[in-house]
C-alpha cells in the first residue's frame, strides 16, 4: 500500500493534510530482468497526455475536471465556501501590491469591473496616499474589445533607466504563447512601428535601445522536448525575424534557454544567457561583443540580481572555487562579471556574503541603488535581512527579527535605497510595509488588509516532530485558546 498527500486549501480556513491509501495493482519492485516471471514492459496508455494540446489529451483533461467538480459540488458547503472565496478575491479593499519604475510606482489591479486588468500607474507621493490617484496606462479589457480578442497580461519588461519604452506580453487566453509590443510609457500607447513580435511561445529581453535578445521556435525543431526556446538571435529594430542573428544554441534536449540583462543601480551591465540543462541544473553564459563566455558557477545555482558590480547568487549544492568551499544555501557576491573594468567573466572572483545554518534558507533576494534586501526563514519563521557593502565586505542588518510569520520582499527601487516588503500570517491579514535599506528602521506599514475572520481567540503554536532518520521537522498548529491540550483533539 502507498500513500498519497491531498492538500486542500480554502480561502480564510486552514489547509488541510490528509494522506490518502491507495492500493496497488503491481507490487512495489517489479521482478529482475532475468526473472523466469519478468515480462516485456507493457505500453504506457496514457503516453498520448504528452501531447499537451492535442483533442484527446484536452478531452481526457476536461472529463477529469468535470468528474472533479461533480464530487465538489455535491457537498452542502460548496456553495458557501466558493461565494465567500469570490467575494475575497474579488473585494475592493485589496492591497493594490506597488512595483517600483524609476519614480513611478506601477499596478496591474482586476476587478469585477476590469475583468481582464488595468495596467495603472502614480507617484510615490500620490501611493502614500489612502487613495492613490491611479492614472490608467493600459485598459486590456478595452484592448480586447478593440482588437477581438481575450488578452491576459504576462507583464512588461520596461527598459532602465528612463523606463519609457516597455516590452508588453499578452497571451490569448492564457496559453502558454504570446504575442510581445513595444509600448511608450509617455504617451500610453503601442509604439507605431516599433518591436512586434508574433505569437509564439518565446523570451525576449531588451539589448540596448535598439536590439532585443529572442528565444523562439524561429523554425520548426527549434523548442526544446519541454516546448520551450533553445535558440537565441539579436533582432534589430524595424529587421525581419528571419534576419535575425544567432548569439546562442542550446540543444533540444535541454529545458529551456532564455536571455535578460541584469543592471546595478549604477548601471553596470551583465547580458546573460541562461540554459536550462534540466530543471535543477543550468549552465551561465556572459554574453561578449565577441560572442558567449561561460562563467564557471556550479549547475545547481541561481543568480538574483546585481549590485554595487557584484552579481548576487545563490547556492544549491556546495560549490569548490578557487580553494574554498561555499555551502548548500549560501549567498555569494561574484565580481567581474558586469561589462566596464575588470570584466573578465570566465575568471571571476567570489565573495561569500551569507552561510545559512541548519535551520535557516534564503527565500528571495531583491536589490535597491546599493543594497541587498533578502526574505531569510529561520526554522520556518520569516525575516528580512540587508546587506550593506562596508570596504570589501557585505555587513547583514536584520531588520525584521524572525517571526511565525510569513514574508516577502514585494518590489525595490533602482534609483534609491527604497523598498516595500509584506507580512502576513495564519492569523494576520497581509500587512505592506515601506523601508529604506540605508536604515535599520523596520520601516512604516503604509496598506494592511482587514480581518476576515474572527481571530481574536485563536492561537498559533510551533512544535516539531522527529522523524525516523533523525530530522527535526518543525511544524504549526493553529487552534483556539481554550482548547484542552488532552490528546483529544
Amino acid at each position: 500500500m502507498r500513500f498519497s498527500l491531498i492538500v486542500i486549501t480554502v480561502v480564510g480556513l486552514a489547509a488541510v493534510f490528509i494522506p490518502v491509501a491507495a492500493t496497488r495493482s503491481q507490487p512495489m519492485t517489479a521482478p529482475p530482468a532475468n526473472s523466469p516471471t519478468a515480462t516485456p514492459a507493457a505500453a504506457d496508455p496514457f503516453e498520448y497526455l504528452e501531447e499537451l494540446e492535442s483533442p484527446r489529451s484536452l478531452a481526457w483533461v476536461n472529463a477529469q475536471n468535470a468528474r472533479s467538480l461533480g464530487v465538489l459540488q455535491a457537498d452542502p458547503r460548496y456553495a458557501q465556501l466558493h461565494e465567500r472565496a469570490l467575494a475575497i478575491v474579488n473585494a475592493t479593499d485589496r492591497i493594490a501590491y506597488p512595483n517600483l519604475m524609476g519614480t513611478s510606482v506601477m499596478n496591474f489591479w482586476q476587478d469585477p469591473t476590469h475583468v481582464r486588468g488595468l495596467w495603472r500607474r502614480t507617484t510615490r507621493e500620490g501611493y502614500a496616499q489612502s487613495s492613490p490617484p491611479w492614472e490608467t496606462v493600459l485598459d486590456l479589457d478595452a484592448l480586447s474589445a478593440t482588437e477581438n480578442a481575450n488578452w491576459v497580461w504576462e507583464g512588461a519588461d520596461c527598459r532602465a533607466p528612463e523606463y519609457r519604452r516597455c516590452l508588453i506580453a499578452l497571451s490569448n487566453g492564457g496559453e502558454d504563447a504570446k504575442v510581445v509590443r513595444e509600448f511608450d510609457l509617455q504617451t500610453r500607447s503601442f509604439v507605431a512601428g516599433g518591436f512586434s513580435l508574433p505569437n509564439g511561445k518565446q523570451d525576449v529581453s531588451w539589448l540596448d535601445d535598439d536590439h532585443l535578445l529572442v528565444g523562439r521556435e524561429w523554425e520548426p525543431g527549434t523548442l526544446t522536448s519541454s516546448g520551450y526556446p533553445f535558440v537565441i538571435r539579436r533582432l534589430a529594430r524595424g529587421q525581419p525575424l528571419n534576419s535575425a542573428v544567432e548569439v546562442y544554441r542550446g540543444q533540444a534536449s535541454d529545458v529551456a534557454v532564455s536571455a535578460t540583462q541584469m543592471r546595478d543601480g549604477d548601471g553596470r551591465i551583465l547580458n546573460l544567457i541562461v540554459r536550462s540543462v534540466t530543471f535543477f541544473e543550468s549552465q551561465y553564459f556572459a554574453l561578449t561583443p565577441t560572442g558567449t563566455v561561460r562563467i564557471p558557477l556550479p549547475a545547481k545555482s541561481s543568480v538574483q540580481g546585481a549590485v554595487r558590480g557584484s552579481v548576487f547568487v545563490t547556492l544549491q549544492e556546495p560549490w569548490t572555487y578557487r580553494g574554498r568551499t561555499y555551502p548548500n544555501g549560501a549567498l555569494i557576491a561574484v565580481r567581474g562579471l558586469m561589462e566596464g573594468p575588470g570584466f573578465d567573466p570566465a575568471n571571476p572572483t567570489v565573495q561569500l556574503v551569507f552561510a545559512p545554518n541548519a535551520r535557516q534558507s534564503i527565500e528571495q533576494v531583491s536589490f535597491t541603488a546599493h543594497h541587498a534586501v533578502a526574505a531569510i526563514y529561520d526554522n520556518v519563521r520569516g525575516s528580512i535581512v540587508t546587506f550593506s557593502q562596508i570596504g570589501r565586505r557585505w555587513q547583514p542588518r536584520t531588520i525584521l527579527p524572525p517571526s511565525a510569520l510569513s514574508v516577502s520582499i514585494t518590489t525595490t527601487s533602482d534609483i534609491d535605497e527604497g523598498y516595500f516588503y509584506n507580512v502576513d500570517g495564519y492569523l494576520n491579514p497581509a500587512r505592506l510595509w515601506r523601508a529604506d535599506a540605508g536604515s535599520a528602521a523596520p520601516g512604516v506599514m503604509v496598506r494592511a488588509l482587514p480581518d476576515r475572520f474572527d481571530a481574536a481567540n485563536m492561537t498559533v503554536n510551533q512544535y516539531e516532530a522527529t522523524s525516523t532518520d533523525g530530522t527535526r521537522v518543525p511544524y504549526f498548529v493553529i487552534h483556539r485558546r481554550n482548547m484542552p491540550l488532552d490528546g483529544s483533539n
